[in-house]
């Protein structure tokens, strides 16, 4: 099922972004736009078309957890190499939500507190309230991408941790909380460019970091290291997507759809008035 608000799609997203079964990342080209049929110009009128309907659906979701104790919630992953455009997703997408009901987490490098429990320790304490988007700009998956890439845990640590999260993923699903996992998917020649742009604007210098030059080196590492998470992780209950990202508008529109599914599905409702609306009426005119 399409978002009702973005008009262009000539097939479902969440059928065609899917990492299922037999899913090689080594097939996807960056630099595709899978299902949609306008261009750049399209793109930006379904993505603002598609931010009202995220508004209303995102507000009713907040208003049902107010009086539903058992609302679901939602949970965006977002995992990527460096500079693929997390940050436009949580601006340009999550951001024309209302703030008040979203929760983000940018997880960093553990802290040594984090290092003595278990790698999901820091995590759990972050998944969403019900009622609530809640967003992580990387993730649990970081402790299987660069731990298995730069050897930060043994294999059979690394083996533990995909049933781990397999696991944990299961009991939030199991409890209402719907988990979209997205994997922006940018080629190395385009990371290039961006990082080559932040170095040539003084506005932008802040965004550089020296050390994910050496990340690109371990670039096909890092794709391998991927292509195992899709398969080890990607399921039924809480399935991978793996998003073309070298168009960032492209990017911003698929994520938009992914989220606008899963809150049509859940389909939250404004709750009922806990008091005689008219009666209340009659005493405000009377004031």
């Amino acid at each position: 099922m399409t978002a009702k608000s973005q008009t262009n799609w000539s097939g479902d997203p969440v059928e065609l972004l899917r990492a299922g079964e037999g899913f090689r990342l080594a097939d996807v080209d960056p630099d595709a736009t899978p299902g949609y049929t306008g261009g750049k110009k399209h793109g930006q009128v379904d993505l603002r078309a598609g931010a009202d309907e995220l508004g209303e659906l995102q507000e009713r979701l907040f208003a049902q957890s107010r009086i539903v104790a058992d609302t679901p919630a939602v949970l965006l992953v977002l995992q990527a190499m460096d500079s693929a455009g997390k940050g436009g997703i949580v601006r340009h997408v999550v951001g024309s939500v209302d703030p008040q009901g979203v929760s983000l987490v940018a997880f960093k490098k553990p802290t040594p507190e984090e290092l003595a429990h278990d790698f999901l320790w820091r995590i759990e304490k972050h998944v969403p309230d019900a009622g609530f988007i809640g967003v992580f700009d990387r993730s649990h998956y970081e402790d299987v991408l660069i731990g298995r890439v730069r050897s930060l845990a043994s294999p059979e640590e690394i083996e533990r941790r995909y049933g781990a999260i397999v696991d944990f993923e299961k009991r939030l699903t199991d409890r209402g909380v719907r988990i979209v996992k997205v994997m922006l998917h940018i080629s190395p020649d385009e990371q290039k460019s961006r990082l080559m742009e932040r170095l040539e604007r003084p506005d932008k210098h802040w965004k550089y970091n020296p050390g994910d030059v050496d990340e690109r080196q371990l670039w096909p590492a890092y794709m391998d290291a991927y292509q195992a998470v899709f398969e080890r992780t990607s399921t039924p209950n809480a399935p991978w997507y793996v998003v073309p990202a070298n168009a960032k508008w492209y990017a911003r529109i698929a994520v938009q759809a992914l989220l606008l599914d899963a809150l049509e599905d859940i389909d939250p409702q404004w709750p009922a008035a806990d008091f005689d609306v008219e009666a209340e009426k009659r005493r405000l005119a009377a004031t």
